[in-house]
C-alpha cells in the first residue's frame, strides 16, 4: 500500500498515542485503509488530518457522536456547510447553558465557603448544606 503508514507513525503525526487511534477505530471514527501482509494496520494519508479534526472538535466540546456526524458531513462539500453551521450554533447554545449552570454552582459554593468558620453546634455548614433537602 503506497503512501500508507502504520499506527506508530500515524499517532506521532497526529500527536496522539496509539491507544487513542485504536479507541477511535472501535468508535468507527477512523478506519485503517487496510492491513499489511503481516496483519498490521495501515492508514492512508488522510488519517492524520482526520485525527486532528477529531481532537480539535473534542477541544471545542463536541461529543464523539457529534464528531461522527460532523465527519460524515465533512465529505459532503459546500452543501453541508449550512448543516454544520446549525450544529455548531446549537453546540454554542449548549455551551452557554453549561456556563450559566457552572456560574450558578460557583455562586452557591462561594456562599457556602463564606459560611465556613461560623461553626454552630451542627458542625461544618458546608456538609450540613449538602445534606439538606432542596
Amino acid at each position: 500500500m503506497k503512501d500508507s503508514m502504520m499506527i506508530g507513525r500515524l499517532s506521532a503525526e497526529a500527536g496522539v498515542n496509539p491507544q487513542t487511534v485504536r479507541y477511535y477505530e472501535r468508535r468507527q471514527l477512523l478506519l485503517p485503509a487496510g492491513r499489511s501482509a503481516s496483519g498490521y494496520r495501515r492508514y492512508g494519508p488522510d488519517a492524520a488530518r482526520r485525527l486532528r479534526f477529531i481532537k480539535n472538535a473534542q477541544g471545542l466540546g463536541f461529543s464523539l457522536e457529534e464528531i461522527y456526524s460532523l465527519l460524515r458531513l465533512r465529505g459532503g462539500g459546500g452543501a453541508s456547510c449550512g448543516r454544520v453551521r446549525r450544529r455548531a450554533a446549537a453546540h454554542a447554545r449548549d455551551v452557554r447553558e453549561r456556563i450559566a449552570r457552572l456560574r450558578a454552582m460557583e455562586r452557591a459554593l462561594t456562599r457556602l465557603i463564606r459560611t465556613c468558620g461560623r461553626r454552630g453546634a451542627g458542625g461544618c455548614p458546608i456538609l450540613s448544606a449538602l445534606e439538606a433537602e432542596r
